[in-house]
């Protein structure tokens, strides 16, 4: 990364916007000076791990859609976010397909009727697999940054749980909320 302190806002993310705006990471990275872009490399229905049913409320035998992204920040690999969604929601729908999303997955969950009213993030450090050291282009002795997140409808609903890993130098994560 270009700067020696990057703050990333989860808000942003989280927020549904016009199916017309860009790619949120294309805007954060611009607004750090460079270039990001992502590359999807795929979408496809898989039993969840123990982890994605329990965030998901699905069965163990109950598929999920998966979208797998590499975000790259002036064509360096910085990120792998891993997108799990109940295929009762994804399937038939853009989530499903392994295209882009216009204005993206949070504002076309919010066009299907299920608008995000919670995130729960969790945040954490960790060794790397080794397709994510290849991936991310880490040595031996790296770590990573994780971040968790669960996105849940006002009522409860969960629609997305995000597991992302993230190359962390210079990263720093900032939480902004909104007391009523």
């Amino acid at each position: 990364m270009s700067r020696p302190e990057w703050i990333s806002v989860s808000m942003p993310y989280v927020t549904p916007r016009s199916r017309a705006g860009g790619d949120m990471w294309a805007t954060e990275a611009a607004q750090q000076g460079g270039l990001g872009t992502q590359r999807l490399l795929e979408v496809t229905e898989v039993s969840p791990t123990a982890e994605v049913a329990e965030a998901l409320l699905v069965d163990a035998d109950t598929p999920v859609v998966v979208r797998r992204r590499l975000m790259m920040f002036d064509g360096q690999p910085v990120e792998l976010t891993d997108s799990y969604y109940p295929a009762s929601i994804a399937r038939g729908t853009a989530l499903g397909e392994p295209r882009k999303i216009r204005g993206g997955a949070v504002s076309l969950l919010a066009e299907l009727g299920y608008r995000p009213g919670r995130a729960t993030e969790d945040v954490y450090t960790r060794q790397p697999t080794e397709s994510q050291r290849s991936a991310l282009g880490l040595t031996a002795g790296d770590w990573v940054l994780g971040l968790t997140r669960l996105l849940s409808t006002a009522e409860g609903v969960p629609v997305e749980l995000s597991v992302m890993t993230m190359v962390p130098q210079g990263r720093r994560l900032r939480y902004e909320l909104t007391v009523e």
